[in-house]
């Protein structure tokens, strides 16, 4: 089923074009690993899924209720955004009561599932960088959205680390949602990512399958991400 729907989508800042003309589909169930060098439009792409940023042209389709995309779409920012003074469960009752979530076991499970721990007691500002991903991903999992966008999840991370949030996107993929990460560390998605988006100066170049060929510079299609 098709999650979300670009056809010929535009963002222009001033003249500056971050995307220019981009169609895709991207499809439930499925993890698309969006690569291409500094400005050339990936963070832009989230941020105008997420609905944080409006296109100038063109328009982005989803299939179920416009009242209901706030539940929809789950988006992690390159930066944390967390409150280093607040614990785990500190920052997600912040960010749950925007989502009108006041269950406590609901974050509890959303803080385990990323493999930390709902009843640790210290501030987020002593967590590792790989703590502080990882309850990126638990305030964005906190109110099951079906639309996950993940801008660049493996910074700064250590190989350890950088493996458990593959695994954990994996996990997510396999329950159903779609999945859309910008990174620049393709070897992190080679057993995860379903299809590959290469992007430059705004446009979109081509599609592929898998990781490898994305990176490989070699000549292919372009079309929908299905």
């Amino acid at each position: 089923m098709v999650a979300v729907e670009l056809q010929q989508v535009t963002k222009l800042f001033g003249r500056f074009a971050a995307l220019r003309s981009v169609s895709a589909e991207f499809l439930s169930g499925r993890c698309y690993a969006i690569f291409g060098e500094n400005g050339a439009g990936k963070s832009t792409l989230l941020r105008v899924i997420a609905g944080l940023a409006r296109p100038t042209s063109g328009k982005i389709i989803f299939p179920g209720p416009q009242e209901t995309l706030r539940q929809t779409i789950g988006y992690v920012a390159h930066a944390s955004m967390l409150y280093d003074e607040l614990s785990a469960m500190e920052n997600l009752r912040y960010f749950g009561a925007l989502y009108g979530i006041q269950n406590e076991q609901k974050m509890a499970a959303a803080i385990r599932a990323v493999g930390l721990d709902p009843n640790l007691e210290r501030h987020v500002g002593e967590y590792s960088q790989g703590m502080r991903q990882r309850l990126s991903l638990a305030r964005m999992l906190m109110h099951d959205p079906e639309i996950l966008l993940l801008d660049e999840p493996f910074s700064n991370l250590d190989v350890a680390s950088a493996h458990e949030i593959a695994e954990l996107i994996r996990k997510l993929r396999d329950q159903g949602k779609t999945i859309l990460v910008v990174t620049h560390q393709a070897a992190n998605l080679a057993d995860v990512a379903n299809q590959s988006l290469l992007f430059s100066q705004g446009q979109l170049l081509r599609i592929e399958s898998g990781i490898a060929a994305a990176n490989s510079g070699s000549s292919t299609r372009e079309g929908a991400a299905r």
